[in-house]
Order: C-alpha cells, then sequence, then structure tokens
C-alpha cells in the first residue's frame, strides 16, 4: 500500500507540472506570435500608446503619469513583501520536523521526511523568484518614472539629437512593459506555488488544482476582442496584419 502511494507522487506530481508548464509555454508563443490573441499581448500595446500619449506634453500629463507607474510600484511591493514573507515562513516550517510528522496524517502519498521537505523547499523555490520578480518590476517601473517626463520638445536641436537615439517615447514604452512583464511573472509564480502548497495534503490534490488552474488561467489570459488593433500605427508592425476577429 506504501509503494502504490509513492506510485501516485511520481506519476501525477510529474503530470501536473508538465500541464502548467505546457500551457504557460504555448502562451508564451500566443504573447510572441500572435499577441493581439492574449491579455497580455493587447496590455502592452496599449502600454506603448498611453507612453507616446503621456509624452507629448509632459506639463500637463507628468504628474498622472508618475502617479500611475507609482501605484504600479506598489503593487509590485505589496506582492514582493508578501513573497518574501511567506519564504521566510515557509522556512520556518521546514525546520520543524514534528509539524511535518502531524501533517502526514492527512496526506495520501508520500509521506517521508525526504518527501516533506522536498515539497517546502519547492514552495520556498516560488515565494523567492515570485519576490526577484516583483524588485524587478519595481526597479523598472522607478526607472520608466523619470524616463516618462523628459521634456523632449523643450530640448535644444544639440541635446535631442545627442540622446534621441538612446531615450525616446518606444524605449520608456519597453521599460514600462519590461516592469510589466516581470510583474506578470511574479504573479505566476504564485499561481505555482498553489498546486505546491496542495501537494503537501498530497498528489491527488496537487494534481486537481493543476487541472482546475490551468483552465481558469486560459479564460483569463486570452481574449476574442482584438480586431480593433488591425488600426495600429506603422510603430507597430510586429501586430500581425491579419487579424479577422476569430479566437
Amino acid at each position: 500500500m506504501g509503494m502504490e502511494k509513492q506510485v501516485l507522487d511520481y506519476t501525477l506530481v510529474p503530470t501536473g507540472l508538465m500541464i502548467m508548464v505546457g500551457y504557460h509555454i504555448w502562451l508564451l508563443y500566443q504573447v510572441v506570435k500572435h499577441p493581439t490573441r492574449t491579455v497580455m499581448g493587447i496590455n502592452a500595446i496599449n502600454r506603448r500608446f498611453w507612453v507616446r500619449a503621456m509624452m507629448e506634453d509632459v506639463s500637463k500629463n507628468g504628474v498622472l503619469a508618475v502617479q500611475t507607474l507609482r501605484n504600479n510600484i506598489m503593487a509590485s511591493t505589496l506582492l514582493a513583501s508578501t513573497a518574501i514573507m511567506l519564504s521566510s515562513l515557509i522556512a520556518v516550517l521546514m525546520s520543524n520536523h514534528g509539524g511535518n510528522r502531524s501533517a502526514g496524517e492527512f496526506v495520501f502519498g508520500d509521506r517521508s521526511e525526504l518527501g516533506f521537505s522536498i515539497k517546502f523547499f519547492s514552495i520556498l523555490v516560488c515565494f523567492l523568484v515570485a519576490f526577484l520578480f516583483n524588485v524587478q518590476s519595481i526597479r523598472y517601473y522607478s526607472h520608466a518614472s523619470i524616463l516618462i517626463n523628459v521634456p523632449f520638445k523643450k530640448m535644444t536641436l544639440h541635446d535631442h539629437h545627442k540622446i534621441s537615439g538612446h531615450v525616446n517615447a518606444e524605449y520608456v514604452g519597453r521599460t514600462v512593459n519590461r516592469g510589466s512583464y516581470f510583474w506578470s511573472l511574479g504573479l505566476r509564480a504564485f499561481y505555482f506555488s498553489f498546486p505546491l502548497f496542495l501537494w503537501i495534503f498530497g498528489p491527488i490534490p496537487m494534481f486537481v488544482s493543476c487541472a482546475v488552474l490551468v483552465f481558469l488561467l486560459y479564460f483569463l489570459d486570452v481574449t476574442c476582442d482584438f480586431g480593433w488593433v488591425s488600426g495600429a500605427s506603422d510603430d507597430d508592425k510586429d501586430v500581425e496584419a491579419n487579424n479577422n476577429g476569430h479566437c
């Protein structure tokens, strides 16, 4: 009976992780090749438009731009603080061997000391990765809050030629998008921690959590409302030109 329980860990856990990883590989392909079919892709396009609009008149839009980026920094800071706090909590639980033994009574699967250590360590890695991604998000948003208020139109012609090749609306837009991408990756790390946390109670809850999470994420990540992007400017040639409104 004990061997059968271990077999569940060896089969269901890798299968659940493959479902999660496979879905995100597919999502990455969609974001790169068909950005207007995904929420992240459409948001990235709109962020570039927003940066251009904010930089058209810095004197009028500067406060709005900085306040918007500050809200994003606060969101990333909250997730980073939560991640490092949970990492500390998991580290304490890893050192509490007695808690592992008591939790083993509710586990239908591997109850070994090594098994519990692997489970807690996997959750710890997820939270540490989430912390690092959110710190990088704060970094890019902080850079963008300065760059977005550079008054290009008020610079002399000589100064403008010096920096136009290095700092412009497209560069600032890429910086804002990188901050958002790192925030999304940090959030995905939190999502990955859900199945790993349920793995503590056995491979069956972990596998079911992976399947349900992928099902829910699909409806959050994919969108059909992308026909309007076909009229984008020439600067957005990376957006596919044959959008026909079908998913």
